[in-house]
């Protein structure tokens, strides 16, 4: 099983698929491609009708979109763990995965995915409204299960969200305390911290992607 992605430093949902399929252990092989290059648009339009990552072979079946993916590896590698056990609290995953799939716009436009940079931005109001429900979310799931993932045990949900972290690093923006928690739950998993290395170490620049003044 082959996943391809892009720079560890910038492809948000190049995490969002690697960082369920590590954490679950799923064996794959990583097929890293530099964003916004002709190889990368190439070697994509070899195997998939859609030239974005991540994107899975698995034998003879392609799977694109990083929540398709994640829903791929649930179902055939995971036995259904990927999701609360629950059925509300799946349910409730499953909103709030497919919210963070569809919307924060404002947020994902205006601070993009910086892993090695520690940067200063003037946000938009639409942006804070943004940061302001990531906030709301954090803190309502830490009530419930304190300093732990969003639903007790890691999820898909987490995997979704786990940019929005390292964006928040990134460009300095504090949470209340208990969703700062989270964020500290997050940052301290060692699978991420392996993707974070490893993304500290690329040295390619998307120019697009460097937002805001360096702190």
């Amino acid at each position: 099983m082959q996943l391809f992605i892009g720079n560890k430093n910038y492809s948000t949902w190049s995490l969002r698929a690697w960082y369920l399929m590590s954490k679950f252990n799923v064996v794959f092989s990583e097929v890293q491609l530099v964003l916004d290059t002709p190889d990368f648009y190439n070697e994509l339009q070899k195997r998939f009708s859609v030239q974005k990552v991540p994107a899975l072979i698995d034998g003879d079946l392609a799977v694109w979109d990083s929540l398709a993916i994640c829903e791929y590896i649930n179902d055939a590698y995971l036995l259904g763990a990927g999701w609360p056990t629950n059925i509300t609290h799946r349910a409730k995953a499953r909103s709030l995965s497919a919210e963070m799939h569809s919307g924060f716009l404002a947020l994902r436009n205006e601070m993009p995915m910086n892993i090695r940079a520690t940067r200063v931005i003037t946000l938009s109001d639409a942006a804070k409204k943004d940061i302001a429900r990531i906030d709301e979310i954090f803190n309502q799931q830490q009530i419930t299960y304190p300093d732990r993932w969003l639903f007790g045990e890691f999820s898909i949900v987490d995997a979704m969200y786990v940019p929005i972290v390292l964006r928040l690093k990134t460009y300095q923006v504090n949470l209340s305390e208990q969703a700062n928690r989270y964020c500290e739950q997050v940052m301290s998993c060692p699978v991420l911290q392996n993707w974070v290395k490893q993304a500290l170490a690329e040295t390619d620049i998307v120019e697009c992607d460097e937002a805001g003044t360096p702190a």
